[in-house]
């Protein structure tokens, strides 16, 4: 059998090959004698020319021929092929009879223009003859089988609607185009939708049930979509040549809800938007253009929800009216929206702080402390995501009732010894005697003391003038004060609550101002009195936690007189500090320690040495010794208001 074939195209070619070199030869020959008789009324043609072309194009190659010659001739532009020769005193009629034959030309005089186009074979444009077109059609079923291959649409067209009954249409447009396919046995319209698919064309079935073959449009393409459809999508030619692919599915789920999946990299956003509108058939108007590039691959999104993550991180943004969704940058009119948040919780001082700086770039806040409402104007997006964060943080701030008990303990010791004496006109005797002992000894008392004195030691001690007397003082106090205070304070979780009480002294300032003068200075004297504060002060801070426990943040700041002020001095002071932090349950009651102060002062006088010398001192000086002790104990209690 394959020797057959061998021998059968052996044939041909010997039979046909001599008829298509003698039908080459024979339009040579035609062509030349026309030039011949050209040459009568151009005789540029027979004038000889020499020409050595290597790489050049025909289009150079005659226009240098049609110079040298004075020769005018028109080139098809679609000829586009090099020419390498070299002519050597030829005429420019046997150059382009050559030519012609090289590169199969076809030269056309009009009038004495030589028109160079590409040789057309008159038996290459004669219609092919007509071939049966295998279409069936099973009107039971509704199923369609085709066999095609490279027939013609129209001729298909025709068969299709004489077989079914059922008109198909192709437009002038088509008339030309050929198609192919093989179809056993499917549904009428899924047969005529995968052909057209097959053949890179549209089918529309019209209200009146008639089917429309149509070409695709530039930039459109058929392609298999999300629910796994032919589907027709319009491209878009990217800005710029280094924008990437840009991948785009659209399925509809239930409901007809259309849901947008999307695998791009370094893709215009434009096209993107573009590409996205045209798939699930919604409205757009761009109020600017829209530049840039996104990567992104996400799956199954809502047409405003791949909308919102597309702008996020841009100057763009989106807004539905009526159906039309209004696409451009955030600041344009028609695209702002205006949003009235009402504080529920919280203070608009307080959300305000705690809203992002980046946040609120391009959004206009307006307060109405009387109503605590906040107004947003802005761009949509950037609205929703500020209202979303201050819903999440316009909760009730929950109140902290702090009890603070303070328990103060004084125990002071004052002990007072000593032996006065001297000379005055008015002493009578007399004083206390318990519960301490300060008696005054006028001059008669003292010198019968010392009568009997005298009687029993048989030694005479003298007698003391009239008008002397002595005070023997002999003295211990004891001071034990208990202070208990319980105050109560109510503050906002997070906010501070001090306590403080004390008390204030003040000692004088003298001055003098002296005003010099040549005659008699003048002095002015001043007296100014200055205050000094002992407090005893606290600070809690709590933090109330979601399991009902409070951090507590404590500072205590106590200070206190001590001892007895010097003469226009300040009073001297004990100050103590500390500072902790502690995690409670609510209503248990904690203890912050005794702060425990010991005091000791003496003080004492009397005559010079005398009253350094031990036994002597206490006849020749007075003294007083003070001992005191100061416990202070903190209780604090924190209670949860909500």
């Amino acid at each position: 059998m394959a020797l057959f074939a061998k021998r059968l195209i052996t044939f041909i070619a010997i039979i046909f090959c001599p008829l298509l070199l003698r039908a080459q030869q024979d339009r040579i020959e035609l062509l030349q004698q026309k030039l011949e008789k050209l040459s009568v009324s151009v005789p540029g043609l027979n004038d000889a020319v020499q020409l050595s072309i290597s790489g050049a194009s025909v289009q150079d190659f005659l226009y240098a021929l049609s110079k040298s010659n004075g020769l005018s001739i028109s080139v098809d532009p679609k000829l586009n092929f090099k020419v390498n020769n070299s002519f050597n005193n030829v005429t420019a009629l046997n150059i382009l009879v050559f030519l012609a034959k090289q590169y199969n030309l076809d030269i056309t005089p009009v009038g004495s223009i030589l028109q160079v186009t590409a040789y057309q074979d008159p038996a290459a444009s004669k219609a092919p003859s007509l071939k049966p077109i295998n279409a069936r059609y099973n009107q039971l079923s509704n199923t369609l089988s085709l066999e095609l291959s490279n027939d013609s649409l129209t001729s298909v067209a025709k068969k299709i609607t004489q077989v079914s009954g059922k008109n198909v249409v192709v437009p002038m447009a088509l008339q030309s185009k050929r198609v192919t396919a093989f179809i056993n046995n499917a549904p009428f319209d899924d047969a005529l939708e995968k052909l057209a698919f097959t053949n890179e064309l549209k089918l529309q079935k019209t209200s009146d049930n008639f089917y429309l073959f149509q070409g695709l449009e530039e930039g459109e393409q058929l392609y298999i979509n999300g629910d796994r459809n032919t589907a027709v999508r319009r491209t878009f030619k990217p800005a710029n040549t280094t924008v990437g692919h840009t991948g785009l599915n659209v399925r509809t789920v239930a409901g007809g809800q259309k849901l947008i999946s999307a695998d791009a990299s370094n893709a215009s956003i434009l096209d993107m938007v573009k590409s996205a509108s045209l798939e699930t058939g919604k409205n757009y108007f761009l109020y600017s253009d829209l530049k840039g590039t996104v990567s992104m691959h996400i799956t199954d999104l809502t047409y405003e929800t791949f909308l919102s993550a597309l702008f996020k991180g841009t100057e763009y943004t989106f807004n539905q009216d009526n159906g039309i969704y209004l696409v451009g940058e955030r600041k344009l009119e028609g695209l702002r929206v205006n949003k009235v948040i009402q504080l529920q919780n919280r203070a608009i001082d307080t959300v305000l702080a705690m809203i992002p700086t980046e946040w609120k770039r391009g959004v206009e806040i307006k307060e109405f402390r009387e109503q605590n409402t906040l107004l947003l104007s802005g761009s949509k997006p950037q609205i929703a995501e500020i209202e979303s964060l201050v819903k999440q943080i316009d909760l009730l701030v929950p109140m902290v009732l702090i009890e603070v008990t303070l328990l103060d303990i004084r125990k002071t010791r004052t002990t007072s010894t000593g032996l006065k004496a001297g000379i005055s006109d008015s002493v009578k005797t007399g004083g206390t005697v318990l519960p301490g002992i300060d008696y005054t000894f006028g001059s008669r008392s003292i010198n019968d003391f010392l009568n009997k004195i005298g009687k029993i030691t048989s030694t005479n001690l003298g007698r003391v003038t009239p008008n002397f007397y002595a005070t023997l003082s002999a003295l211990e106090t004891s001071d034990n004060v208990e202070v208990r205070s319980v105050p109560k304070l109510s503050t906002l979780n997070g906010h501070p609550a001090v306590f403080s009480i004390g008390q204030k002294r003040y000692y004088e300032i003298k001055s003098q101002n002296v005003i010099p003068s040549l005659s008699n200075p003048t002095s002015i004297f001043t007296n100014q009195y200055k205050e000094v504060e002992a407090n005893l002060a606290i600070g809690v801070t709590p933090i109330v936690s979601g399991d009902e426990q409070v951090t507590l943040k404590i500072k205590v700041d106590i200070s206190d007189f001590i001892g007895n002020p010097p003469n226009n001095a300040p009073p001297p002071t004990s100050n103590s500090k500390f500072e902790s932090i502690l995690r409670v349950h609510t209503d248990d009651m904690i203890v912050l320690g005794g702060i425990e102060r010991n005091e000791s002062s003496e003080n004492g006088s009397g005559i010079p040495l005398l009253s350094r010398i031990p036994v002597l001192k206490w006849l020749f000086s007075s003294r007083s010794k003070t001992k005191s002790k100061v416990v202070t104990v903190v209780f604090i209690k924190p209670t949860i208001i909500r």
